[in-house]
């Protein structure tokens, strides 16, 4: 679901030939860029204007447009940053949407979503395309499963009874600054290609988990039962998955591995592919018993989020000591589930908490975990809120 929490942008449309870049936030420096000139993104050095420009980009390109509106911006926005709340992800987006707008041009939702997924890479994040998917699909009061290939998005009714809390670990992530989120993409890339070539299937034909599943026409059961079969727990060498793939160490380099990758000599392919099929699992399974509305939904999806924080703990590798300590408290203080959200490594816990428990957790974790430490409880206001699902991205126009 998209959080209540936004990015918003002010924007003048104008003659000057640049598009000029403002934060509010005086620890983001200003930028200025022309219009008429290759937009050139540093991924050595993602600040927060190559976010930006990622979906500037993303729409020129798209559009062909060799010379672009000019533009005065002013970035504002409440999704604490580097936290897990995609706020990256939210900027390439508002930029990728008022760019279009600035242009006169249109796009559907799902295209503009598919358009802001792929220009995020432009800044050396190979992301999957959920947090843009959200970012525009999404519907005041409603969460969303999302589905790719096609991309599509099916409302699914939370139950009554209990809220969602976001609470910050206060651990900063930037996921194009490391190289944490990227070697997880490759693993799982890898482990695709070991999955497809152990079943007969063309490896250089599939990049993603989810194509072996359809390839194979499976069950999430029995891909999890494939991966027990074919991925040995032990990490796997260069040396290793380039005897198994008929490949050279070159062509992995140059084919599997990103540009922030290359140091990497072993990979943890069971451990990454038995997260992804099981975490599609538990989605699966939260959605069913939102369909089916019982007494006990509650619980039920607490007990899958708890399930899911423990997967991206153990076998995603994806969680930090003090993540893991704030989930930890949350469950002591009252909440029936509690898991990392975002890409990990850092960031915030999303928990499910009964509404008549809200005030008394809040309280409970504040104590616990903000208050004893006075960095973080200098952070607790903007680092610990309930939230609802919120609407996706829109323009409002000056009349």
């Amino acid at each position: 679901m998209a959080i209540e929490q936004n990015i918003l942008a002010a924007v003048s449309v104008n003659n000057s030939g640049t598009i000029q870049l403002a934060n509010t936030n005086p620890q983001y420096q200003d930028f200025k860029v022309s219009c008429s000139e290759d937009i050139i993104i540093d991924r050595e050095n993602p600040k927060w204007y190559y976010y930006f420009l990622c979906g500037v980009k993303g729409i020129q390109e798209k559009f062909g447009i060799g010379r672009l509106a000019g533009m005065s911006c002013v970035v504002d926005g409440t999704i604490p940053p580097s936290s897990g709340l995609s706020s990256s992800s939210a900027l390439v987006c508002c930029s990728g949407l008022l760019t279009m707008e600035a242009n006169h041009k249109s796009l559907s939702k799902v295209a503009l979503a598919e358009i802001c997924a792929k220009s995020e890479c432009y800044i050396g994040t190979e992301g999957g395309g959920m947090d843009q998917s959200i970012s525009f699909l999404a519907e005041k009061g409603t969460a969303k499963l999302i589905e790719f290939q096609p991309l599509r998005a099916t409302d699914v009714k939370l139950p009554e009874g209990a809220v969602f809390v976001i609470s910050n670990c206060c651990v900063e992530m930037n996921k194009a600054a490391s190289s944490h989120y990227n070697i997880r993409v490759v693993e799982c890339r890898i482990a695709t290609k070991m999955l497809a070539q152990a079943r007969g299937l063309d490896p250089s034909r599939l990049l993603k988990l989810s194509q072996v599943q359809t390839e194979l026409k499976a069950s999430l059961e029995e891909m999890l039962t494939l991966v027990d079969e074919v991925l040995h727990p032990e990490p796997y060498s260069r040396e290793e998955i380039c005897k198994v793939l008929g490949i050279t160490s070159e062509q992995l380099c140059t084919e599997l591995l990103s540009a922030n990758t290359q140091h990497v000599m072993h990979f943890k392919l069971h451990q990454r592919a038995k997260h992804v099929y099981g975490e599609a699992a538990r989605v699966m399974r939260f959605k069913s018993v939102c369909d089916a509305g019982s007494a006990e939904s509650v619980k039920l999806l607490g007990e899958l989020m708890n399930q899911s924080h423990a997967s991206c703990r153990d076998l995603y590798e994806c969680s930090c000591p003090e993540l893991d300590q704030l989930v930890d408290i949350c469950l002591k203080s009252g909440a029936v589930g509690s898991r990392l959200t975002g890409a990990g490594w850092g960031g915030c816990a999303v928990s499910m908490v009964p509404s008549e428990k809200a005030e008394s957790f809040l309280q409970a974790v504040r104590d616990a975990y903000y208050t004893p430490d006075p960095r973080r409880a200098a952070m607790e206001k903007q680092s610990l809120f309930v939230t609802k699902p919120g609407g996706g991205a829109g323009v409002l126009l000056e009349e």
